[in-house]
């Protein structure tokens, strides 16, 4: 389905991150010393650290780097000190697919940590199948996928998409929706499911208007108008935005060159997060939205005293956290526990133990593994501020747990992913079959 989309591809606006990549390229090189390999569990770090998604990837390489040094501070696992393997499969997606077997049959690792966009992540997959291995994907996504050899510890739309609807429905009003994405995968997957739950909801086809544009589109003065119009009816309007990469910047600016406030016409976004608003003009978005499941500034005592220790490893007291990071966390936290657990690095044992692990969140609660490879995680609703953070104005009563496939959707509406019960990853809860492949 997604073999030639792409997904969230520039999730950052700035051209900073072409330093950090370099800086971060340079500490994933850095040597494990005194130890062999025979002491060590080999954790495979499986993202871009040059071309397009470089930006957005490194800092989550940088992430694992800095989970494995504390854990190595603390002794390791089951005795064995824990060693990077960094690749660069180069925002090339087909080489994701090629270093991922690198990754396990020369390196020999016991878990890889990587990709973001899906075509990235359905790329490897065939490889983590054949080679029956352990892939961890910390990026919000499309959902509709539940396998055996990756567990998702990012967002799915139930996670992210469709409490961003709920808030602007319940709390704004909002009576008139306009569904504007980048021309892919991701953003029409997620609209097609917003669509329908919002029809569900009661709210006419006419008052929904649907836009995509193409990667990196500058002019926005058309749309934007069109937008204006839209939301001239005296009805309530939101935009909901999947928009990805440069392309916002130029979105936000025309919206405040044609007087679109954030109070008039809010819009809510699926990818601007604090990596992205990180070094740019933030003044046309201050007021706007974004839907995370956590965000640097929420006061807790585990992000505060994660944020403290990221600084330090970075030796940059200005390094933002941000989603995709907080993932990464929760997933290595839980993989780290389920080997523990086993007391073995063994894929089939360690795949069987991880349902039904819990691991601290930063945002203060306690996220669990679900049958269906996806985790709970509490969603958030941000309003930008002239400083690149968010202040939260709403957030869930509690944890929400990631569904697998769309409730939304006709042809996933009755599929579950359940490996311990079914052990299957598409099972059709009406007619009790398994459509074999989970994805």
């Amino acid at each position: 389905m997604l073999s030639k989309s792409i997904h969230d591809i520039a999730a950052s606006f700035s051209r900073r991150g072409v330093l950090a990549a370099t800086a971060g390229l340079m500490l994933g090189l850095a040597p494990l010393t005194g130890a062999t390999a025979a002491d060590t569990i080999k954790v495979g770090v499986l993202h871009s650290l040059s071309g397009t998604m470089a930006i957005s990837e490194t800092t989550l390489k940088d992430t694992i780097l800095f989970l494995i040094d504390e854990q190595n501070k603390k002794g390791g696992v089951n005795g064995k000190k824990l060693e990077a393997v960094v690749v660069d499969p180069a925002s090339n997606w087909p080489l994701f697919a090629e270093k991922a077997r690198e990754l396990i049959t020369k390196e020999k690792v016991s878990v890889v940590f990587g990709c973001w966009t899906s075509v990235s992540r359905k790329s490897v997959l065939p490889v983590f199948k054949e080679l029956n291995s352990i892939l961890f994907y910390p990026v919000q996504y499309e959902g509709e996928e539940s396998e055996r050899n990756v567990f998702y510890t990012g967002a799915a739309p139930n996670q992210q998409a469709i409490p961003a609807v709920d808030y602007l429905m319940k709390e704004e009003k909002v009576k008139r929706w306009v569904l504007a994405g980048t021309d892919y995968v991701y953003p029409r997957t997620t609209n097609k499911i917003l669509e329908a739950y919002l029809k569900s909801k009661g709210v006419a086809q006419e008052d929904i208007m649907i836009n995509y544009t193409p990667f990196g589109h500058s002019d926005w003065q058309t749309i934007v108008a069109d937008i204006k119009k839209f939301g001239s009816a005296g009805k309530k309007t939101a935009v909901v935005s999947t928009i990805n990469g440069d392309a916002n910047v130029p979105f936000y600016k025309e919206l405040g060159n044609q007087g679109i406030k954030a109070k008039d016409i809010p819009v809510v976004a699926f990818s601007v997060g604090e990596e992205e608003l990180a070094g740019i003009d933030t003044k046309p978005l201050v007021g706007h939205l974004a839907a995370w499941n956590y965000f640097q500034s929420i006061k807790s005592p585990e992000n505060e005293k994660f944020i403290k220790a990221w600084q330090a490893y970075t030796k940059n007291p200005k390094r933002v956290t941000n989603d995709p990071m907080e993932a990464h966390v929760i997933g290595f936290d839980m993989w780290v526990k389920a080997v523990e657990k086993v007391k073995s690095t063994d894929p089939d044992k360690v795949i069987d133990a991880l349902p039904g692990i819990e691991a601290k969140n930063l945002t203060g609660g306690v996220s669990k593994m679900l049958p269906n490879h996806h985790i709970t995680k509490p969603v958030f609703i941000g309003e930008i501020k002239g400083n690149g953070q968010f202040d939260v104005v709403w957030k869930t009563p509690g944890l929400v747990a990631g569904d697998a496939w769309s409730k939304e959707l006709d042809g996933s509406k009755d599929l579950i992913g359940d490996w311990v019960g079914k052990k299957c990853g598409n099972f059709n809860t009406k007619t009790n079959k398994c459509l074999g492949s989970g994805s």
